[in-house]
């Protein structure tokens, strides 16, 4: 038996879900322990390409069991789109390998209103969330008065926690400029949803720790990266939940000492998706063209991504606060062309010296890079499958990330697809 995290070791967009999908064969699980529909995976087979913002990238396999942990803010509506897609592409969806925790919170649409008026009233000094109602969802569950999945099951819970919620939401509606809540529709559209999704609904805790009474292997699965993590990413421009290793655990109800490994996905170079300190950004040509080069936009909102140079103290500090037992590099045919590539190894604040990524936004949100240069390779990595294939300066660039970051890289991904992969140690024997 062996269970094992994949995470993002930046802000997110890392090419988790092909990384997912591949060591899927590996697992006979795979659980969504964070996040919502604010993250998204695409997924290349073959000639189909799959774009998931909420089910779990190992739901296309059919032999596994896909599972959406209580760690998840659940959006049933977006989740029942994303399912009647998957059908009508010929991937059955059904409850004997799709399970949602009983005690996963809801998404409702006066949560999206919330996140978009707030927005909209911060103006300049707005955060740039996604808009789909992830935090105020994650307020909800907080205070105690969160919709789960379970109590859509009886009706008059429902209907008792929709008056709680009504009460809250009505006076922060009123103070935006928007009407109340209409309960009762809302209701009505909650019973509809029920019937939908019911049957999915388990008690996912007791039966991930039957599985791995039966040494089964499962696979947890990150949403965004460890930059944006509520506590230690770059706050207040982060998502709404713990996106470490250590919340694997709490949002799947499986212990800590039951998980042995933890996967860190890092992208060749740096990107970021929203407002925030980004010290290694560049907005010169050679931005435009790692964004170019890497279709560097958004799967779930589709706005351009930031690019910059590697930023190795933020990964090292990642792979610290995450437990990293190994690196995924991901991406590393987009600096194919390039003459000179940099690698950030610390900052600057005027005169002085920092050799770690600070938790402070006063000190994050002044830092400029201290770079290291090396030689580009001038040649195609597209596609290769082994490591002693890959060109001698690109090795040294991935070695020095291994320095860097003080892990070692496990895993190359050579290009979107799943053969398009050099696996140099496998992830679950670590």
């Amino acid at each position: 038996m062996s269970n094992l995290i994949v995470i993002g070791t930046q802000w997110g967009d890392e090419g988790k879900g092909k990384i997912v999908d591949l060591l899927s064969s590996k697992a006979d699980t795979i659980v969504r322990f964070q996040g919502g529909h604010n993250a998204g995976h695409t997924l290349v087979v073959g000639d189909q390409v799959f774009k998931l913002s909420l089910l779990p990238s190992g739901v296309i396999r059919e032999d596994k069991i896909a599972v959406i942990g209580n760690g998840v803010v659940l959006d049933p509506w977006k989740l029942l789109e994303e399912i009647e897609q998957l059908n009508s592409r010929g991937i059955k969806i059904c409850s004997d390998r799709f399970l949602i925790s009983e005690n996963t919170p809801l998404i409702l649409p006066f949560h999206k209103d919330l996140d978009l008026l707030r927005e909209q009233k911060a103006g300049k000094e707005k955060i740039g969330t996604t808009g789909r109602g992830i935090g105020p969802a994650y307020e909800d569950k907080v205070g105690r008065r969160a919709l789960r999945t379970g109590d859509l099951k009886d009706p008059n819970q429902v209907k008792r926690k929709l008056n709680i919620i009504k009460d809250h939401h009505d006076i922060l509606r009123a103070g935006l400029g928007a009407t109340d809540i209409d309960e009762e529709q809302l209701f009505d559209e909650l019973m509809m949803v029920g019937k939908k999704i019911n049957t999915f609904i388990k008690p996912v805790w007791k039966i991930l720790n039957e599985q791995i009474k039966k040494n089964k292997n499962i696979l947890f699965e990150g949403a965004q990266g460890s930059m944006l993590d509520i506590d230690f990413g770059t706050y207040p421009f982060v998502t709404s939940s713990s996106t470490i290793a250590a919340a694997a655990a709490i949002g799947s109800g499986v212990a800590h000492n039951k998980i042995n490994t933890v996967l860190g996905i890092t992208k060749a170079y740096t990107t970021r998706v929203g407002e925030g300190p980004m010290p290694t950004e560049l907005t010169d040509s050679i931005g435009r063209y790692l964004s170019e080069e890497g279709n560097e936009k958004g799967t779930v909102t589709g706005r351009d991504r930031r690019c910059g140079w590697f930023d190795a103290p933020l990964v090292r500090r990642s792979c610290l606060l995450n437990g990293v037992t190994s690196l995924a590099l991901t991406k590393i045919d987009v600096l194919d062309k390039l003459e000179k590539i940099k690698i950030c190894v610390g900052y600057r604040i005027e005169k002085e010296e920092y050799t770690d990524f600070p938790v402070s936004t006063s000190l994050s949100n002044k830092l400029s890079p201290i770079y290291e240069e090396i030689d580009g390779w001038n040649t195609s990595t597209v596609g290769l499958e082994k490591i002693d294939q890959m060109p001698i300066k690109a090795r040294a660039y991935i070695q020095r990330i291994e320095e860097l970051s003080e892990t070692k890289v496990s895993i190359i991904s050579t290009g979107p697809e799943r053969n398009q992969t050099i696996l140099i140690n496998d992830p679950f024997q670590l």
